[in-house]
């Protein structure tokens, strides 16, 4: 059995639009928040930074957390290739150090991703985003719930 693994998400939002990972998979296109794995000796805020350095080729600032949630990969449609996996996510708020950046090219990009997009808050139901619930809390500005539980 793995270890439960911790991840720091960056929730950025800009001009009514949200800044995602687009991935290509079997399935598709989907999308997802920038951020991954926390290691050993650093702080969730430094993994966010990290991250979003890695994947969007942008540093940020880190705000809030906004939302834990956990990914139980054998309760959910992907359990087939996830079923070890558990997963805790920390979603932070964050913005652009450069807020009038146009280029987006991680220098270590996750697998299966090709492009870091914009998209407009009021189209988030009309992707398939993962998780899915933090989309729907983003249109309806609700952050009152920090503790999300297992959920995709």
């Amino acid at each position: 059995m793995k270890p439960i693994r911790n991840s720091a998400k960056a929730v950025i939002v800009q001009d009514g639009r949200l800044l995602v990972i687009r991935l290509e998979d079997q399935y598709g296109t989907a999308y997802v928040f920038p951020g991954g794995g926390q290691e050993k000796g650093e702080e969730l805020k430094d993994a966010v930074a990290r991250e979003c350095l890695e994947e969007i080729g942008q540093a940020v600032n880190v705000g809030e957390l906004l939302h834990i949630r956990e990914y139980i990969g054998k309760n959910h449609e992907f359990a087939e290739w996830d079923a070890d996996i558990h997963q805790v996510e920390f979603y932070f708020a964050c913005s652009l150090i450069d807020p009038e950046a146009t280029v987006f090219e991680g220098s270590n990009p996750d697998d299966h991703q090709v492009a870091v997009e914009w998209i407009a808050l009021e189209d988030l139901s009309k992707i398939r985003l993962y998780p899915k619930t933090i989309g729907e809390l983003l249109l309806k500005s609700d952050s009152s719930s920090i503790y999300l539980g297992d959920l995709n």
